[in-house]
C-alpha cells in the first residue's frame, strides 16, 4: 500500500465556526520514498480570511477568488488518497475540516482506518515535550529555513522527513524515478534534494527495514 502525506490550510481553527480549507497538498510515496505524484489545490473558501489565518499562511480572499471551491476538486482528491495509507500531523484537526466539507456536498468521508497521526506517535516517543512540525524539525535538525509561511505542500514534505525520523528509519536521500512533476515541486519550493545512486541491493535492504518497522508500529 502506497502512502499519502497530507496537509491543510484554513481560514481558521473550527470547521464547526464556519472556517474553510484553503490549501490541501498530498504527496505519494511507496515505501516512504516520493513517488512524484502531487496533489495540490489552492481553494476559494467563498468568506473573508482572519488576520490571524493570513498571517500564518499568506493567503488573502483575493488571492483565492479564481481558484476552484471544494466541490470542484473533491472527486479528484478522493480518487488520489482512494486505499492509501494516509500520514497526517494532528489528523484530527484536518480530518475535521476534510470530512465536514466532503459531508456538505454528500460524498464519501474519510475512513480514519487508514489514517496514521504521526502526533500521537511523537508524543508516545518524546513524551511532555512540544510535538508541533517545527519542534520535530528542529530535534530531528531538518531544515527549516525554507519554511517562511505555513505551506501545505512544503509541511508534507517535512512531515516525511520527521515520520521517517520518527520511526528510527534511515532518510532516503535519493529519487529512484526522476521526473518532471518531481523536479518542478522540487524547484517551486527550492527544495534542495541530493541524488544519490544506489544499487538494487540497498533498495531492497530499505524496503524491507520501512516495511517491518510499519507493521511493528502500526499493526
Amino acid at each position: 500500500m502506497n502512502e499519502i502525506f497530507l496537509d491543510t490550510e484554513t481560514t481558521g481553527l473550527s470547521f464547526k465556526e464556519g472556517h474553510k480549507i484553503v490549501e490541501i497538498a498530498c504527496i505519494e510515496t511507496k515505501d516512504l520514498i516520493a513517488t512524484g505524484k502531487v496533489f495540490h489545490k489552492l481553494i476559494n473558501p467563498k468568506r473573508e480570511i482572519p488576520d490571524e489565518a493570513f498571517k500564518v499562511h499568506g493567503f488573502s480572499k483575493d488571492f483565492l477568488s479564481d481558484k476552484d471551491t471544494f466541490d470542484k476538486v473533491a472527486d479528484e482528491f478522493l480518487d488520489f488518497i482512494k486505499d492509501k495509507k494516509i500520514i497526517i500531523h494532528n489528523a484530527p484537526f484536518d480530518l475535521g475540516f476534510l470530512n465536514g466539507e466532503l459531508n456538505l456536498i454528500k460524498k464519501d468521508l474519510i475512513d480514519k482506518k487508514f489514517v496514521i497521526d504521526s502526533l500521537d506517535l511523537a508524543r508516545n516517543k518524546f513524551p511532555g515535550t512540544s510535538n508541533s512540525l517545527d519542534a520535530l524539525c528542529k530535534k530531528f535538525n531538518i531544515d527549516l529555513s525554507r519554511r517562511l509561511k505555513h505551506n501545505a505542500l512544503l509541511d508534507c514534505e517535512l512531515l516525511r522527513e520527521v515520520y521517517i525520523n520518527l520511526l528510527d528509519a534511515k532518510e532516503p536521500k535519493f529519487n529512484l524515478s526522476p521526473n518532471e512533476v518531481e523536479k518542478n515541486i522540487f524547484k517551486k519550493n527550492n527544495y534542495n534534494k541530493e541524488v544519490v545512486n544506489i544499487s538494487e541491493l540497498e533498495v531492497s535492504k530499505h524496503k524491507e527495514f520501512v516495511k517491518k518497522e510499519l507493521k511493528k508500529n502500526f499493526y
